[in-house]
């Protein structure tokens, strides 16, 4: 059976990158029928914090990657460790040396001098040359395992038949290989798959954008939307479709699928695509997302509107690219609070006559009792008519008045959803900005 594993260390937060090897090894399993392992690598007493490990739990649940087993922590595992090490010890293959800093003997392994190959599944034939290694620490003198040791003894304590990883694991492989074969052990097969590129073809970094999977998730993207597209960085599906659900890209993913190359990552892509899982959703499961935000920000009360939340939301949904986004424009329809856009007051109310037209558009406003999209565009055109002016010299001065921009969903909708009083004080309001 296949067993798999993700290991990560809880130095930091989980990065896209980390997230793609967890995606790739989850497929897999699924895929297989396999088992999916979660293993804690927390040996870096002074790097690793609980708080990047609760972080990295959350991503990868909100990701909806299940675990099979685990999570293990390696620090719960010294004594496997040290036992292994003294084998070695015993059997000649690794020596003792003083550690720098005192404290125990230090327990490092003796490397072979030959010449080591290695089948990669993603990259081919792989040599290394052993001659060009230095003997491997196992064990530190302050009594914990270095991380290639204690990651060989975890995968055959755990019987890991792939290990899939990123290819700057590739260096550590000779490491590894030296090691299994001191033990005795058949090593499992490896798949290193490439790294993730910025637009620049650079490694991905904070310049080219967001690089952890909470900070996708508080910028509004969907985790089914990010899955479908971390999936493709690297592996594409055989008739090159791009929004795939979940079930799809398991039924067709194989390692041998994935590229040798750096995947590059865009965050103009990832958004045109959550986009379209927005777009696919129901109204009623998006405008349940965007509650907590809204309450948070004090736009919404614990006795808000459900039904009108849900007419703002599809109202929205058709242009929205993120959950944040959506929330954004929902929130103008349940408070008074509302910014104006400086170049939309500057290009649209900041004109000759404009606050004569919006005390005209008020007055007709406050006369109608049938507060609907239809009746307020039959009423908006008819006074343009009536003023000898085009409706769109009503329409641009309305739209700045009411939402606060230039550009938005449809006016008349917009309006309705505002509501007869809040529409009319914000008219009000955008009198103080227009020109006479």
């Amino acid at each position: 059976m296949v067993r798999v594993r993700f290991a990560p260390s809880p130095t930091g937060f989980l990065h896209i990158g980390s997230a793609r090897t967890a995606l790739f090894n989850w497929l897999f399993a699924r895929h297989e029928k396999g088992v999916f392992v979660f293993r804690v690598e927390d040996t870096d007493r002074e790097r690793s914090k609980d708080e990047f490990l609760q972080e990295i739990i959350s991503s990868l649940k909100w990701l909806g990657m299940d675990w099979d087993e685990g999570p293990f922590y390696q620090t719960k595992r010294l004594d496997a460790y040290r036992s292994y090490a003294q084998k070695l010890l015993k059997e000649g293959k690794a020596y003792e040396a003083e550690g720098t800093l005192g404290g125990e003997k230090a327990i490092i392994l003796s490397m072979p001098k030959e010449i080591m190959v290695m089948e990669d599944i993603v990259h081919g034939k792989v040599t290394f040359d052993m001659n060009l290694q230095k003997d491997l620490v196992l064990m530190k003198s302050d009594g914990f395992p270095a991380y290639n040791f204690a990651c060989v003894i975890d995968d055959d304590d755990m019987k890991i038949t792939h290990v899939i990883r990123g290819d700057d694991h590739i260096s550590n492989t000779p490491k590894q290989l030296a090691l299994y074969k001191a033990l005795g052990i058949e090593p499992p097969k490896f798949a290193h798959i490439p790294m993730i590129l910025g637009t620049d073809r650079s490694r991905m970094s904070k310049r080219h954008g967001a690089t952890s999977i909470s900070e996708y998730r508080q910028m509004g993207f969907l985790p089914d939307a990010l899955v479908n597209y971390i999936s493709l960085l690297g592996w594409a599906p055989s008739d090159d479709k791009e929004v795939l659900p979940i079930a799809g890209i398991i039924k067709e993913f194989s390692l041998e699928k994935v590229g040798k190359t750096g995947a590059v990552f865009d965050i103009n892509k990832l958004t045109w695509m959550n986009g379209e899982y927005i777009r696919a959703k129901k109204t009623e499961d998006l405008a349940d997302m965007i509650v907590p935000g809204l309450k948070r920000e004090g736009a919404l009360n614990d006795g808000f509107d459900k039904g009108k939340l849900a007419e703002v939301v599809k109202l929205f949904q058709p242009r929205a690219k993120t959950i944040k986004e959506l929330a954004d424009s929902a929130a103008p329809f349940f408070t008074d609070v509302m910014e104006f856009d400086a170049a939309a007051v500057s290009s649209i109310l900041d004109k000759d006559g404009v606050k004569q037209k919006l005390e005209a558009v008020i007055s007709r406003f406050s006369a109608i009792d049938d507060f609907t999209a239809p009746a307020l565009e039959e009423c908006v055109r008819k006074l343009a008519a009536e003023l000898g002016l085009k409706a769109s010299e009503l329409i641009h001065p309305i739209r700045v008045a009411i939402t606060g921009h230039k550009v938005g969903a449809s006016l008349f909708e917009t309006v309705a959803l505002v509501g007869k009083e809040r529409s009319i004080t914000r008219l009000r309001s955008a009198l103080e900005k227009a020109r006479p």
